[in-house]
């Protein structure tokens, strides 16, 4: 009989565990043994059954503008008790996708929230969803828009770098609609009431102009409203 040691067993495991490729068609259970054999792998995603891999992205590209929409929303995030955020962290929508969005907002469950955390991950759709895309023609505005609009994402936030535009979907009467800015050029979420957004200013890097207006949400009759609401839901 032959007894292997250790460190032989896992290379053997590891052996038998094929790796991710960019383009295999797998079932989320599958995916995700692939992926948990990988540890050196930062980023993957499971959309509408197809493995996605990002390429490594420069400071202007993702980096920067990832970090400023980062700061908008743990802003928000801290000044609003209920709401939960996330940075890259998986998603396990449906049997099909297991996103891994570059941020994310959600109420709690127990504060009324669509979504759980199990076993670590969160199952289901988080309220709102922000991705950091290169241009209109990324996968971010097209199967990825189509995995959030069907599992519930009630709000999706897309920032296209090389177009220098930032659009704000609504899901309505199951579809995407583009949340119309206000008369002053802002956003204004309609789930989470007081986040709000100067789209010029984040495009054009004035971190301090876009805090001022998230403050001017924040202050607002209806983030009080808000907040005192998911009080009164907390279980």
């Amino acid at each position: 009989m032959t007894i292997l040691h250790y460190g032989e067993q896992e290379t053997i495991t590891a052996r038998r565990t094929p790796e991710l490729r960019a383009g295999d068609r797998l079932t989320r259970a599958e995916f995700e043994r692939r992926y948990e054999a990988m540890p050196h792998l930062k980023k993957a995603e499971l959309i509408e059954g197809v493995v996605y891999m990002p390429s490594p992205v420069s400071t202007e590209e993702h980096g920067g503008p990832h970090f400023d929409l980062i700061t908008w929303m743990g802003v928000y995030r801290a000044q609003t008790l209920g709401v939960q955020g996330g940075d890259n962290a998986t998603l396990r929508l449906d049997l099909n996708n297991e996103p891994q969005p570059d941020a994310f907002l959600r109420i709690l469950p127990e504060f009324g929230g669509q979504s759980y955390t199990l076993n670590g991950y969160v199952e289901g759709a988080p309220e709102l969803v922000a991705e950091v895309a290169a241009s209109s023609a990324s996968y971010d505005l097209h199967d990825k828009l189509n995995a959030y609009r069907r599992n519930g994402v009630r709000e999706y936030v897309v920032w296209r770098v090389w177009d220098r535009a930032i659009d704000w979907f609504m899901l309505r009467n199951g579809q995407y609609q583009k949340l119309r800015p206000t008369a002053a050029g802002w956003y204004q979420s309609e789930v989470f009431p007081g986040l709000w957004l100067d789209p010029t200013a984040l495009i054009a890097g004035n971190l301090r102009q876009v805090l001022q207006v998230l403050q001017e949400g924040l202050a607002s009759p209806e983030h009080a409203d808000f907040v005192r609401r998911l009080q009164d839901m907390k279980k």
